[in-house]
């Protein structure tokens, strides 16, 4: 059985259509495109983190986002920004590209205050409000757990910057295993794919945009 090295968006893809996580994530066969839209948005995310971490001056076309920076800045605790986490399968923290790494994810700025046991995790969004995916804040919450075990709580947001919106969650280290359990039962379904070969196809109105033209869903095969 193939081993899975998983994210919250690898996750995201495999259960919105394993036709399309097989063809794109396993085969590699549509090599990522930077658009305007992302390009915008990893500029943004460079801007906040120099921000933040050393003190540079925003450039002019991300000054709007100076006032919520600066609040998140002065909240009390460690600013660690884009700070990247791993965990093997038993959930002990490793090295990203350790061998035996199980899940992977980036927390565009994380707030340890060790005073309160508490932390902060924020992910800033440059798109649209309207469907917001709290699921990946649970995942980092979880992985903050893991790797600061003396956390009791994370507070997580996801911060739409162009929108001017904050969607927040809360999570304790309570929630912690039957959160895990959860997802170790979903990341068995994309291991029993790779075991099967077998992959799926999920129609959807998002059909249209998928770079699989190939798949029987796809209006241009």
């Amino acid at each position: 059985m193939s081993k899975v090295v998983w994210s919250h968006t690898a996750l995201k893809d495999y259960e919105g259509c394993a036709r399309r996580y097989y063809e794109v994530r396993v085969l590699k066969k549509f090599p990522f495109q930077e658009t305007e839209q992302t390009k915008y948005g990893n500029e943004l995310h460079k801007a906040a983190e120099e921000y933040i971490r050393d003190g540079k001056q925003l450039p002019e076309q991300f000054a709007f986002v100076k006032d919520t920076l600066d609040a998140l800045n002065a909240r009390p605790g460690r600013k660690l920004c884009e700070y990247k986490m791993a965990l093997t399968s038993d959930l002990r923290p490793c090295d990203w590209r350790a061998k035996d790494t199980w899940v992977r994810g980036i927390a565009d700025l994380l707030i340890v205050d060790d005073d309160n046991l508490t932390a902060w995790v924020v992910d800033y969004k440059t798109g649209n409000n309207k469907y917001p995916d709290r699921e990946q804040l649970k995942l980092m919450a979880l992985m903050v757990f893991a790797h600061f075990p003396h956390i009791r709580k994370v507070n997580a947001a996801l911060l739409f910057v162009v929108k001017n919106d904050m969607v927040k969650a809360s999570y304790t280290v309570e929630d912690s295993d039957p959160a895990w359990w959860d997802y170790r039962e979903r990341i068995a379904r994309i291991e029993q794919a790779h075991a099967t070969g077998v992959w799926n196809p999920r129609p959807s109105p998002l059909c249209p945009w998928c770079p699989v033209t190939s798949c029987e869903n796809h209006p241009r095969h």
